[in-house]
C-alpha cells in the first residue's frame, strides 16, 4: 500500500444501530429506559451489597464485582450511543475509540472469569457446606478477582494497542454502534493477521477456559444434589444455581457466535443484534436475575426501606 493512501484520522465515525431516521426516535427511548435501569440496578447491588452486614458472603462478594462489571461495559457503550441517537453526526475522536475499545475489552473478559469464579463458589457452597468458609476465605475471593481484573487489562492494552498502531487508510466509517476489534480490523490498511490471530487465540481461551470451569462445577454440583435425601434441599439448590446457569448460556452463546469465527464469516448486522444484547440487555438483567428473585436480598432491600421511613419520620 502506498504511503499516500494513508491518513492520520483524528476520528471516526459510528453508523450506529440503524439508518432509518423515524426509528432514531424509538430507539433512544426504549435504550434509555434499558440504560437507566440497568444503571439503578447495578448501582442498587453494589451498595446492597456493601452496607446490609447479612450480604457479606462470598456469593455476594461476587455478585458486588459483577455488578461493577455489568456496570462498566454498559456505561463504556450506552452513554455515547445515547448522545449518537440524537446527534447530527455520530462521530467518536480517535482517542476515545482507542480508550472505550480498552475499556469494553477489559470489562467483557472480567465477566467471563467471575462468572467462572461464581460457578466453583456455588460448587464448594453445595458440594462442600462444611468447608465453605475456610475455602472461600477472604483471601482467595479476592485472588479470584482480581486475578481476572489483571489478566483482562493486559490483554485488553495489547489488542488496543496492536489495532491502534495499525496504519488505517482513509475510511474513517465503523460499521457499529461503538468502536469493536472487529469492524475497526476491516479500516485497517496494513496486514491484520497477526492481530486477528491473536484475538483468535485469546477469545477461544477465554471463552473455552471459564466454560470449562462452568461445566465441571456444575456436573459436580449435579452429582451432589442427586446424592441429596431432602427434596427441599434439592430445589433450594437447583433455584440457587438455575439464574447463574441461565446468564452463563446467554452470555457464552452469544460470545461464541460473534467471536469465535473467522473475519470472512462476519455479518455486521447480525453482530450488532448481538452486542446491543450483552453491552445492554444483559446487563440489565443479571440484577433482576441474581437479586430480585433472591430472598436475602429482597429481605435487605425491605430492611433499608424501613430505615430509610424511620429517618424520614
Amino acid at each position: 500500500m502506498k504511503k499516500e493512501n494513508l491518513t492520520v484520522l483524528d476520528e471516526f465515525i459510528l453508523m450506529g444501530i440503524t439508518d432509518h431516521p423515524e426509528l432514531q426516535a424509538p430507539f433512544f427511548g426504549l435504550f434509555l429506559i434499558i440504560y437507566v435501569i440497568s444503571l439503578l440496578g447495578n448501582l442498587g447491588m453494589i451498595i446492597l451489597t456493601q452496607v446490609d452486614s447479612r450480604l457479606q458472603t462470598p456469593m455476594y462478594f461476587f455478585l458486588r464485582h459483577l455488578a461493577c462489571i455489568d456496570l462498566g461495559y454498559s456505561t463504556a457503550v450506552g452513554p455515547k450511543m445515547l448522545v449518537n441517537f440524537v446527534a447530527n453526526q455520530n462521530t467518536i475522536p480517535y482517542n476515545w475509540c482507542a480508550t472505550q475499545l480498552a475499556f469494553f475489552i477489559m470489562f467483557i473478559i472480567s465477566e467471563l472469569f467471575i462468572l467462572a469464579a461464581m460457578a466453583y463458589d456455588r460448587y464448594v457452597a453445595i458440594c462442600n457446606p462444611l468447608l465453605y468458609t475456610v475455602i472461600m476465605s477472604k483471601r482467595v475471593c479476592w485472588v479470584l478477582v482480581v486475578t481476572p481484573y489483571l489478566y483482562s487489562a493486559s490483554l485488553s492494552l495489547v489488542t488496543t494497542i496492536k489495532i491502534f498502531i495499525s496504519s488505517f487508510c482513509g475510511n474513517n466509517i465503523i460499521s457499529h454502534f461503538y468502536c469493536d476489534s472487529l469492524p475497526l480490523l476491516t479500516l485497517i490498511c496494513s496486514n491484520t493477521q497477526e492481530i486477528e490471530l491473536i484475538k483468535l487465540i485469546f477469545s477461544a481461551f477465554n471463552l473455552v477456559s471459564s466454560v470449562l470451569i462452568v461445566l465441571i462445577s456444575y456436573i459436580l454440583i449435579l452429582l451432589a444434589i442427586l446424592r441429596m435425601n431432602s427434596a427441599e434441599g434439592r430445589s433450594k439448590a437447583f433455584s440457587t444455581c438455575g439464574s447463574h446457569l441461565t446468564v452463563v448460556v446467554v452470555l457464552y452463546g452469544t460470545l461464541f457466535f460473534m467471536y469465535v469465527q473467522p473475519k470472512s464469516s462476519h455479518s455486521f448486522d447480525t453482530d450488532k443484534m448481538a452486542s446491543l444484547f450483552y453491552t445492554l440487555v444483559i446487563p440489565m438483567l443479571n440484577p433482576m436475575i441474581y437479586s430480585l428473585r433472591n430472598k436475602e436480598v429482597k429481605g435487605a432491600i425491605q430492611r433499608i426501606w424501613k430505615n430509610l421511613c424511620k429517618i424520614s419520620i
